[in-house]
């Protein structure tokens, strides 16, 4: 097939893609690979807590015994690294391809062919991004995409969460912002906001009172007020007063710790509101710089009358390049396991430091932090966990930046 060929199998492909259910996804592509050449294809996507990779086709039965690990595989390896990986095999090649939406991975490409030269894998490559803006485009209307990566129900607190939260991961030359939440399924005040503003990074992380549906409530107002506020031009002392005022109004009898934070990401100036939160934490040259994001924080959120008045501090440093600001839920470092000791801001902080210093890029070091909470507390949290990890990493380049994560696809729900 010449090049010409192809441009009219891509063109058709993309057709197909507008009607076609996501169930259907798996048969087009098909059809498409053996077209150039392949022997077979398959799409996998990540699982919810990212442990797995779930193939996009197939009945339930058929998708559980296909699905495989993260960890400890040649599937799992092109997801966390998102690079390319090959397997020869008794005269058959197999290789998997990242599925990446602008800078957030959804899943991998696994194909098989007998021969892969550079101008096959040129097309494969074609074929994995046309796959990726099809699950996206389609992941907010599909349940079937959801329950895909899902391998039990979720809570309405959950539910009502999740349906707030923004992409898991974002992105420019400039700037990249990754998050994590657990409990996955269960999760029920905690909630992550970031957004790419002109040349502005957003950044919030909002612990609502409680584990119930109204504390999931009170986390999806306080992301609401924030981005009608964000939306509207405010700057971030106007934030924190609208956020609070609504939840006040709204949510009475409920209050919310967070971190509101603005990087600039030209001059790297990195300004942080702390209403009664933990505080951010600088990490440096693979150091955390202690002290330099700890200020005395405000009240929490929505106290209402009486302490609406009362200032709120904005707080502003210069980042060099390269830096990364974590922030982090208490319900992170006060997780206990049992019989033992809580995992604590050290592990927390060690933790990151570490995998910074082995090169791991910021998605890459949180699915692996949370995993490693997770297996402190046996599995079982007793309390909402979220951090978020934003690095600044600015270029020479002069001309304006250019967002390059698109819409994240609930299939790939973290």
């Amino acid at each position: 097939m010449d090049d010409t060929g192809f441009g009219a199998l891509l063109s058709g492909l993309l057709q197909r893609s507008h009607e076609a259910a996501p169930k259907d996804w798996g048969a087009a592509l098909a059809q498409a690979a053996h077209e150039v050449g392949l022997d077979d294809v398959t799409v996998l996507l990540a699982d919810v807590r990212q442990a797995r990779l779930v193939p996009l086709s197939g009945d339930p039965a058929s998708r559980a015994r296909g699905a495989v690990a993260v960890d400890g595989t040649p599937a799992g390896a092109a997801y966390r690294t998102v690079s390319l990986r090959l397997s020869e095999r008794d005269d058959r090649i197999t290789m998997w391809l990242p599925l990446v939406d602008g800078v957030e991975r959804i899943g991998v490409m696994e194909v098989t062919a007998h021969r892969i030269d550079p101008e096959l894998l040129a097309r494969c490559r074609a074929l994995a991004d046309v796959t990726t803006l099809t699950i996206a485009s389609k992941a907010g209307f599909s349940d079937d995409l959801l329950r895909l990566v899902r391998s039990r129900p979720m809570s309405a607190a959950a539910e009502l969460v999740w349906a707030f939260l923004p992409p898991r991961t974002l992105g420019t030359t400039e700037v990249t912002s990754s998050a994590v939440l657990e409990p996955a399924y269960e999760i029920g005040g905690d909630a992550f906001d970031h957004s790419i503003q002109d040349d502005h990074l957003h950044l919030t992380v909002v612990d609502a009172m409680g584990h119930d549906l109204a504390s999931g409530l009170t986390a999806a107002v306080a992301l609401a007020g924030c981005r009608a506020a964000r939306r509207a031009g405010a700057d971030l002392g106007e934030i924190v007063k609208t956020v609070d005022e609504t939840l006040a109004e709204w949510i009475p009898d409920r209050l919310a710790t967070a971190v509101f934070a603005d990087l600039d990401v030209r001059s790297g100036q990195f300004a942080w509101a702390n209403c009664g939160h933990p505080p951010p934490r600088l990490i440096r040259a693979r150091h955390v710089v202690p002290g330099a994001l700890e200020r005395d924080a405000d009240l929490p959120l929505g106290l209402g009358s009486g302490y609406g008045d009362r200032p709120r501090s904005v707080h502003s440093t210069r980042l060099e390049p390269g830096d990364r600001v974590l922030i982090h839920t208490d319900g992170v470092t006060e997780s206990r396991a049992e019989g033992g000791g809580e995992f604590g801001e050290r592990r927390l902080t060690e933790y990151v430091v570490h995998a910074t210093a082995f090169g791991d890029p910021a998605p890459e070091v949180l699915r692996r932090l949370v995993h490693a909470l997770m297996a402190h507390r046996h599995g079982r949290l007793d309390d909402d966990a979220t951090v978020l990890l934003a690095e600044w990493h600015p270029t020479r380049r002069t001309r304006p930046t250019e967002v390059v994560s698109a819409a994240t696809p609930r299939a790939a729900e973290a």
